[in-house]
C-alpha cells in the first residue's frame, strides 16, 4: 500500500536578488499577488492535497516570513471590535495550528538539492513533496492534489512536467520521457540546464515534486556541481539509474513563473482578473490602456 503524502518541503532560503530593491528588506515569499503573498498560494495548494506538516528551509532575514504564519491577537481583537468578521475569516487562513510548521535554516547557500537535504530528519521514511512558490498555478484542481491522486496509484517519485519553447528550455531541467499513460510519463532520464543540442526533449521539470525517502539517501552522495551547487535533478536522475520509480505528470493549469519580473506582472493580471470583486474595473483599465498604446502606434 503506498503512503500517503502528508509533508511538504517549502525552500524559500534564497535572497530574491531579481526582485531587489524590495527584498532588501522583505522576503520575495512575502510579495502579494492581488493581495496575498506567493508563500499564500503555496500552502493553499498544500491543504487542498492533503499535506498536514510543512517544513520552510530559511535563511537569515526571514523573520517576516515566520511572523506571517503566526497568530496576530491584536489585529484579530481590532476587526473582532469592529464587527468585520470577513476579514477575520480571511486572516484565519494565514495561520497555522502549533506544531504544523517547522523551520530549519540552510546556513549557505547551497543550491535546491542542499536545501530539501536540509530537512531530511524530519521527513524520515516517508515519501514527501516539494514545492516552489515561485511557481504559481491556476488550475481548476490544484497542481499538487492531481500529483497525489496520481501518486496513490503508482508510488514513487513524480515531477510536474510542462512544455517550454525550444529556445527556453536550456533555462529548465528537462525529461527524457519514455512510455505516456494518459498525464503520466515514464523518465529514462533528467538533465539539468542542458545546451540546445543536447536537450533530451522540451518537456521541462516545474517546481512541484513528490519524492521518496531514497532521494535523501541520494542526496546524502551526491556532490556539488557547477556553481558549488547540490542539484536535486541529480539525486533524481541517480534514482532514474537504479530503478523504474519516476514518473513525469503533465498537469492541468496553467504556471506562472513568479521569480521573474515579466511572469510577476502576468500573474497579477491573470489573478485580477479572475477575482469577481475586481474583475470589472480591472478589464476596463486594461482595455482603455490597450487602446491608448494603439492610438500612439
Amino acid at each position: 500500500m503506498v503512503k500517503k503524502v502528508t509533508k511538504a518541503i517549502f525552500p524559500v532560503a534564497g535572497l530574491g536578488t531579481r526582485f531587489l530593491p524590495a527584498t532588501k528588506s522583505i522576503p520575495k515569499e512575502i510579495m502579494t499577488l492581488v493581495d496575498r503573498p506567493l508563500i499564500q498560494y503555496a500552502i493553499d495548494e498544500a491543504r487542498a492535497a492533503g499535506i498536514k506538516e510543512f517544513i520552510f528551509v530559511t535563511s537569515r532575514g526571514k523573520s517576516a516570513l515566520e511572523d506571517y504564519f503566526d497568530s496576530a491577537p491584536q489585529l484579530e481583537a481590532e476587526l473582532r471590535k469592529k464587527g468585520k468578521d470577513d476579514l477575520l475569516d480571511i486572516l484565519k487562513t494565514t495561520t497555522m495550528d502549533s506544531g504544523a510548521i517547522a523551520y530549519i535554516r540552510q546556513q549557505k547557500p547551497l543550491g535546491l538539492g542542499h536545501a530539501v537535504w536540509c530537512a531530511r530528519r524530519l521527513i524520515g521514511n516517508e515519501p514527501f513533496a516539494v514545492m516552489l512558490p515561485d511557481d504559481v498555478i491556476a488550475g481548476d484542481v490544484p497542481c499538487l492534489a492531481q500529483m497525489v491522486e496520481a501518486h496513490a496509484e503508482t508510488g514513487g517519485n513524480i515531477v510536474a512536467a510542462m512544455e517550454v519553447p525550444r529556445e527556453k528550455a536550456s533555462a529548465y531541467g528537462l525529461l527524457d520521457v519514455g512510455e505516456e499513460n494518459g498525464p503520466l510519463l515514464s523518465v529514462k532520464g533528467m538533465v539539468e540546464k542542458p545546451r540546445p543540442e543536447d536537450a533530451p526533449s522540451n518537456l521541462a521539470v516545474i517546481g512541484r515534486y513528490i519524492l521518496t525517502p531514497n532521494i535523501m539517501k541520494n542526496l546524502n552522495r551526491i556532490k556539488a556541481g557547477s556553481g558549488g551547487e547540490v542539484q536535486l535533478t541529480d539525486a533524481i536522475a541517480a534514482e532514474i539509474a537504479i530503478s523504474d520509480d519516476v514518473y513525469g505528470y503533465r498537469f492541468r493549469g496553467h504556471r506562472f513563473d513568479c521569480g521573474s519580473k515579466a511572469g510577476f506582472l502576468q500573474a497579477t493580471v491573470a489573478f485580477g482578473l479572475a477575482r469577481e470583486d475586481l474583475r470589472d474595473e480591472f478589464s476596463e483599465y486594461i482595455r482603455s490602456v490597450a487602446a491608448q498604446e494603439t492610438a500612439a502606434e
